[in-house]
């Protein structure tokens, strides 16, 4: 037997519906924060190009 249709303005039940509420996880993660990955991104090119800048230079 099929569901009877519903209104346009309700929300059918169903099974996961964001209408339910979800406990929120708690802050604190490090690679939570973008700062982080950027921070390690910037030093990796930093260190990349201050190795060519060192064969470049003959140091």
């Amino acid at each position: 037997m099929t569901e009877p249709l519903r209104p346009p303005e309700e929300t059918p039940p169903v099974e996961g519906s964001t209408a339910e509420t979800h406990p929120e996880q708690p802050d604190g993660v490090i690679w939570e924060h973008p700062r982080v990955w950027l921070s390690l991104i910037v030093i990796g090119c930093l260190l990349v190009a201050g190795f060519f800048v060192v064969r470049i230079l003959g140091f």
